[in-house]
């Protein structure tokens, strides 16, 4: 009976799969709702109960003009800004007072790397949302991308399936940080995977954690693969801050038109949770000027959890 009186008292939470329009598909998602009263350990410590990529805690905004303010956590850290969090906790909170059948309105949200203004909708059914990146992409300075020998050694592959073209591998960040990893073609993406101490010696010689890799796609621009054990995320289904970040890798290797380009980015496919991620960069005068990420959005569970104790 205590443990009853709790829930019925606790924190409602619901989770959704994002940039799938199917269930059990794409990027799973926690969203805690009223966490105004949460500690930084608190909110730690439930992300690690979830034990998902990411879970994005809903807050009262700093300025009442805005939706929400929100915090976003790893298992095991804080981070600034996350794509498929920002999309699923969007598409959330637009889904409370929505008429019925199609709408569309705006979210904002003040997340720590920034304002956040997402277009949410729902046609014919689904739910969809793009926002606008809140950092332009730029260089890392965490570290430096070792040679091709030393990084097909931490994927388990060979040197001459690092790069394709243009594309060579790079450090960039915005908000967070990931070193991109072009492999020539999806063979070579599909057979990568982290490598034991060679893969810690390329997170350490990098400095980062977190590695995107990308191919040609098939039925899409480019497909993706995220890894990240060391954040506690052995591999990602979908990684909107990463698709938004790969902007700069394409500008750089010479992939992006003066204008706006459309992207179709695969991501997840090798894990049995396919995702499809949107991308549309503006670039002016040979600079990136704007990057949105578009996806939608399913809603798979609600509930009430007990708060911890810090």
């Amino acid at each position: 009976m205590r443990m009853v009186a709790c829930l019925s008292e606790g924190l409602p939470f619901c989770t959704c799969d994002v940039f799938t329009e199917t269930a059990y598909a794409g990027n799973p998602l926690a969203i805690v709702e009223d966490a105004d009263g949460l500690s930084d350990v608190a909110m730690q410590t439930i992300a690690r109960e979830f034990n998902l990529s990411e879970t994005i805690f809903v807050r009262s905004p700093a300025d009442p003009a805005h939706t929400a303010g929100v915090r976003i956590f790893f298992p095991t850290a804080e981070i600034p800004f996350a794509g498929h969090p920002t999309i699923g906790c969007a598409t959330h909170l637009a889904l409370k007072g929505a008429p019925e059948g199609d709408f569309e309105t705006r979210i904002t949200l003040e997340e720590v790397a920034g304002l956040v203004p997402v277009q949410v909708w729902r046609r014919a059914g689904r739910l969809g949302a793009e926002f606008r990146a809140p950092v332009l992409p730029h260089a890392a300075n965490t570290g430096e991308m070792p040679g091709a020998k030393d990084i097909a050694e931490a994927l388990g592959l060979s040197a001459d399936q690092i790069g394709f073209e243009d594309h060579r591998p790079a450090l960039w960040q915005g908000g967070p940080a990931f070193g991109y990893i072009p492999l020539r073609d999806r063979a070579a993406l599909t057979a990568a995977r982290p490598n034991g101490p060679a893969w810690e010696t390329l997170c350490a010689v990098t400095g980062l954690d977190s590695h995107y890799l990308y191919a040609r796609g098939q039925k899409t621009d480019f497909s993706a693969r995220m890894f990240a054990p060391g954040d506690g995320i052995p591999e990602d289904p979908a990684t909107g801050s990463a698709s938004a970040i790969l902007a700069a890798q394409l500008l750089a290797s010479g992939a992006l038109s003066e204008g706006e380009t459309r992207l179709v980015l695969e991501q997840g496919v090798d894990m049995g949770r396919p995702s499809r991620i949107g991308l549309r960069i503006q670039t002016t005068g040979g600079a990136l000027e704007r990057i949105h990420v578009q996806g939608s959005a399913v809603p798979v569970s609600s509930g009430r959890l007990v708060p911890p104790a810090d």
